[in-house]
């Protein structure tokens, strides 16, 4: 693949590995973001737009993407650099205790209220503040968010007292929210509110130009905790992380790269090509695998469809032929895209009928 990061083989059967490099300035690293691939330029100018207002930001992105790395970059590129910035996981706080964590609570609002506390709001009055993992917030918290969104005001919990706050909100998911609304797990009126300056912060796979730049980045950054140095990189290295698709994405590179800088012998630095290989090999399987238990079920929905002559419900239907509810075999019909149209057909052509048959007016109970 195609890289603007270039090495020189030497007669070790390794290449020359630039760490000297990183105690250059750097424009491909920004705020702790490193690469210069185009999808990675094309969010840091995002973020270049929207840090210097005060627009709320919903980061979008696969788990270790660098969502938090955005939202810090918005924070130090905004006016409110000098105030505090506070990250709140809303996946990591009971659902019980996420308004208090949020909002703060009186003393004695709950029990073991023992005194007054201030939330993560009013921690971040004059600031920014990240709410990572947003769509994980239960639905009456979404309530009270959405007012401090729209009003910029809430009580402690055991209070009817409003407070104001003045906070810059950038919020992260990992989660579909389009699909959260769907399912009625997440209010669309607050996915409206917070989606007002979308980034989608692209996966590793997406930007393996990077590759080489972050290696050089990691390895530098490990190497100094651990007190290693290395001289080179073993030959094919880069072409073997190019080779996989890092569902992990940056985080499952930082990890490998760690537990390598500790196995790695002597200067040469290299990565452990059998645990890659074992991964490329199970990402392979896995979609054979689903691609072929569809299949599977395609086959079962098909032959009940024909038994039932096409029809879904009733006593005779292929729900209860297959003794599933219907609307999960209409659910199933629907993602594998099968006809049920084409098995009527053939039921009357069976019988020689010369109807004509319309799927919408079909199968109605």
């Amino acid at each position: 693949m195609a890289s603007a990061y270039t090495t020189r083989m030497n007669d070790e059967g390794s290449t020359s590995f630039g760490l000297s490099r990183l105690a250059q300035p750097r424009s491909n690293r920004t705020d702790g973001i490193v690469g210069e691939s185009s999808a990675l330029q094309s969010v840091l100018q995002q973020v270049k737009l929207v840090a210097p207002t005060d627009t709320t930001v919903l980061i979008l992105g696969e788990t270790g993407t660098g969502k938090e790395l955005i939202a810090h970059a918005i924070h130090r590129h905004s006016s409110r650099a000098s105030r505090p910035f506070i990250r709140v996981n809303c996946a990591a706080i009971p659902p019980s205790l996420i308004a208090s964590e949020l909002f703060g609570h009186e003393k004695g609002a709950f029990t073991g209220a023992l005194q007054r506390r201030q939330g993560r709001f009013e921690a971040a009055n004059g600031g920014t503040i990240f709410l990572d993992e947003i769509g994980e917030l239960p639905m009456e918290t979404q309530i009270t968010l959405l007012r401090v969104i729209q009003e910029r005001e809430f009580e402690r919990v055991g209070s009817t007292q409003p407070i104001s706050v003045d906070v810059r909100i950038v919020a992260a998911t990992n989660r579909d929210l389009e699909a959260a609304m769907a399912a009625g797990t997440f209010r669309s009126d607050m996915f409206y509110r917070l989606n007002v300056f979308p980034i989608h912060v692209p996966a590793l796979r997406e930007r393996l130009d990077d590759l080489p730049l972050l290696l050089e980045h990691l390895v530098q950054r490990s190497t100094n905790q651990v007190g290693r140095a290395f001289r080179t990189i073993k030959m094919g290295t880069i072409e073997t992380l190019q080779s996989y698709d890092w569902p992990g994405n940056i985080r499952e590179l930082q990890n490998l790269i760690e537990r390598s800088v500790i196995l790695s012998e002597g200067d040469v630095f290299s990565i452990d090509e059998a645990w890659v290989k074992h991964r490329i090999r199970r990402a392979q399987v896995v979609p054979q695998l689903v691609a072929s238990m569809a299949e599977r079920e395609r086959q079962i929905i098909e032959a009940a469809l024909v038994e039932s002559a096409g029809r879904v419900a009733g006593p005779t239907g292929a729900a209860a032929r297959l003794g599933i509810p219907r609307q999960t075999l209409d659910s199933k019909i629907a993602s594998l895209q099968i006809s049920k149209l084409r098995f009527k057909a053939r039921r009357n052509e069976a019988v020689h009928d010369p109807a004509p048959v319309n799927e919408a007016n079909y199968d109605v109970d």
